[in-house]
């Protein structure tokens, strides 16, 4: 009989050294009872420097007060638990050293803990598998990287690396939704490079792109963190101020006005200055629809030009007033 007990057990440790996996035996002072060969190579730490040893007192850089509630919990609920790389991406400090995954200098690990009965059977030990997952992180990350960057792909200008026309106009349509349920401030601009076809037409098409590239650059610089801007075409561009009065998004305006005035753009020998022309609109209750928001700042964007350009007008009741008075009597 304890020939087949002994049996039994060298062939359990050929199976335990052998295995793909970090096997590690521990009792409820954390001694450890088990320490197969992955555990060895991975760590560098033999059977005869770590058997009947504290894991904790041995292993540096363990992530102790976590492992440690890991394991009162396993032999609390008396059940296996689990530890995912995407939740703490490795227990045991390893090196990666699997040519599929080269460029990732940590071991990914997941790790199962089981509880261990003894022979009168009362849960004595517990077994931490550790599972290199290296692999399997590195694809999800790469998988999930991509996606990210297509998904800003999908919804960013080229030329000018702010929103694209759709994506931008769906983020008014959000603020507008949520000033109207909160019922609080948000201003919308709108701005449009003075003469632009004229740049185009003595510089070139390259030309004008730089021309776009460098006002988009100052909008970037200019605008803050929460604020939403976008390409809505050609030369015009729009731009979202949530929490912002239409008096202090004049500041703003004239901010970014007076710094595109100023700056230039490089064509072979010459120098391009361009201005720009803006409106400016405040969300109001009685507004029936987002599209309402974004033409009454096209208002005062059109009435910014009609009065000689390189200016800021901000929308009032007013103003529209005064453009319809224009219309019925140019139609007459």
């Amino acid at each position: 009989m304890n020939q087949v007990t002994l049996a039994d057990f060298h062939l359990t440790m050929q199976v335990m050294d052998n295995i793909d996996a970090g096997v590690v035996i521990i009792d409820k002072e954390y001694n450890v009872w088990a320490w197969n060969t992955f555990m060895q190579a991975y760590s560098g730490i033999t059977t005869e420097q770590i058997m009947g040893k504290n894991l904790f007192d041995v292993v540096d850089d363990l992530p102790v007060d976590w492992l440690k509630n890991k394991i009162a919990s396993t032999f609390k609920l008396r059940m296996r638990s689990f530890s995912c790389w995407e939740d703490r991406p490795s227990i045991f400090n390893f090196s990666n050293f699997s040519p599929v995954t080269a460029g990732s200098a940590l071991m990914f690990q997941n790790m199962t803990l089981t509880p261990l009965k003894s022979l009168n059977g009362e849960l004595s030990h517990i077994c931490l598998t550790i599972t290199d997952v290296s692999d399997i992180a590195k694809n999800k990350t790469h998988l999930r990287e991509s996606n990210e960057q297509l998904t800003h792909l999908s919804m960013t200008d080229r030329l000018t690396q702010l929103y694209n026309r759709g994506h931008w106009e769906a983020c008014l349509a959000e603020e507008f939704e949520r000033c109207r349920k909160a019922n609080i401030p948000s201003t919308l601009v709108m701005l449009d490079i003075d003469h632009f076809k004229k740049v185009n037409d003595t510089f070139g098409h390259v030309a004008g792109d730089g021309v776009i590239r460098k006002v988009s650059s100052l909008l970037r610089r200019t605008k803050r963190h929460s604020d939403i801007a976008g390409r809505y075409g050609g030369e015009e561009f729009g731009v979202i101020l949530p929490g912002t009065s239409a008096d202090l998004g004049l500041y703003f305006t004239e901010r970014l006005r007076h710094r595109i005035e100023d700056a230039s753009v490089a064509v072979d020998v010459r120098s391009i200055n361009v201005t720009i022309s803006i409106g400016v609109c405040e969300w109001a209750p009685w507004m029936p629809s987002y599209e309402k928001w974004l033409e009454l700042s096209d208002s005062a964007l059109y009435e910014s030009k009609q009065n000689g350009r390189n200016q800021t007008t901000v929308y009032s009741r007013e103003l529209c007033q005064e453009q319809d008075k224009e219309l019925k009597a140019v139609s007459c």
